[in-house]
């Protein structure tokens, strides 16, 4: 039985539908990929295979991508939908959102973006229809944040849950302000990211919106993953309450984003705080650890202490106190120095 994802990539230019299969051959789900320089063939073929994802461009002749979304937002409400176009325009974006496209993205041109662009799909390949907020369909609203953040958009979110009604404000990438429920502000921000389903649109942007949020977006989704998660423990009994305390206190740390500790086994439990889906950072944490540790042992350097990365999005540390990877990211601000100063609070805090 075929187990591979089928994507078809829709898009009237023959080379850019070779390049972009070229970019999605490299997803480690690796899909089958099929491509239509038609909105006609694209309904074609459709109608022939059980897709599990259409990736449209939106300017094409005839037919255009809107249309073609619009079609298949009614005939296959299951399929995953992804934007990708040269268009910079808020309208087109809202226009998107609201047929319910899972994402809207900018044709990736550097290799980070690129980069990005394949963790995304593969994301939104791997999510189930169970849960999450209709427009951008099985995302949560961090993923949806972290979208408009990252790719430095400007919009008004107006999100719904039952009778309840928010709205968050970004410009320029940063979030601004945040109202619901006579609320304002990062309180009014807590108090919507706790919502787990609903409905959710696009709005243009208000640049002239009066700012009461200061904190970068990454510090803000941390620090209300944090409370949420301690609301949890509050109510269940059950919780491993001293294992989550000291990583809770670990990002309280003055530049901290996340913290993620793993065993060294694939199968051991992790536990992480600011990232929502942590296993494949840890994989990675646990593979980078073993090399090189195994890399100082050849050269005959001595233990491994810690391992630094930096980078202009954000920088990351390592460390393996006994035999548990930790890996804490840091502000894109600070300097090496300031970060080995932070990462022992960090260990202190964890360990204790």
């Amino acid at each position: 039985m075929d187990t591979h994802h089928k994507i078809l990539l829709l898009d009237d230019d023959p080379d850019l539908l070779e390049m972009y299969r070229d970019i999605l051959s490299e997803l480690s789900s690796r899909p089958e990929i099929h491509t239509a320089t038609s909105g006609a063939r694209a309904m074609a073929l459709l109608e022939s295979h059980p897709f599990r994802m259409l990736i449209s461009d939106l300017k094409m002749p005839k037919m255009d991508g809107l249309q073609v979304l619009s079609i298949v937002r009614r005939k296959y409400p299951e399929l995953r939908t992804v934007v990708l176009t040269s268009v910079v325009d808020e309208q087109f974006r809202s226009r998107v959102y609201a047929l319910g496209v899972d994402l809207f993205w900018q044709k990736p041109g550097t290799e980070q973006e690129i980069k990005s662009f394949r963790e995304c799909i593969e994301s939104l390949l791997d999510r189930n229809t169970e849960s999450g907020f209709r427009g951008v369909q099985s995302k949560s609203l961090v993923d949806i944040i972290q979208l408009e953040c990252i790719s430095h958009s400007s919009s008004v979110l107006r999100i719904t849950n039952g009778p309840l009604t928010g709205k968050i404000w970004i410009n320029g990438g940063e979030l601004v302000d945040a109202e619901t429920d006579g609320a304002r502000g990062e309180e009014a921000f807590q108090k919507i990211l706790a919502w787990r389903t609903g409905n959710f649109e696009t709005l243009p942007a208000e640049s002239a919106r009066a700012r009461t949020i200061f904190k970068s977006y990454n510090a803000l989704l941390l620090e209300t993953a944090q409370a949420l998660d301690e609301a949890i423990h509050a109510v269940d009994t059950h919780a491993p309450r001293a294992a989550a305390s000291g990583l809770t206190a670990a990002t309280q740390v003055d530049g901290v984003e996340f913290v993620l500790t793993a065993g060294s086994g694939e199968t051991t439990e992790l536990e992480a705080r600011g990232l929502e889906n942590p296993e494949r950072l840890a994989a990675w944490a646990r593979q980078t650890i073993e090399r090189f540790r195994a890399l100082g042992d050849r050269m005959q350097t001595g233990p491994l202490e810690q391992i630094e990365a930096l980078g202009p999005h954000r920088h990351v540390t390592l460390a393996q106190p006994a035999a548990t990877a930790l890996c804490v990211g840091w502000r894109p601000t600070m300097t090496a120095d300031e970060i080995r100063g932070q990462m022992k609070k960090v260990v202190t805090l964890w360990a204790s």
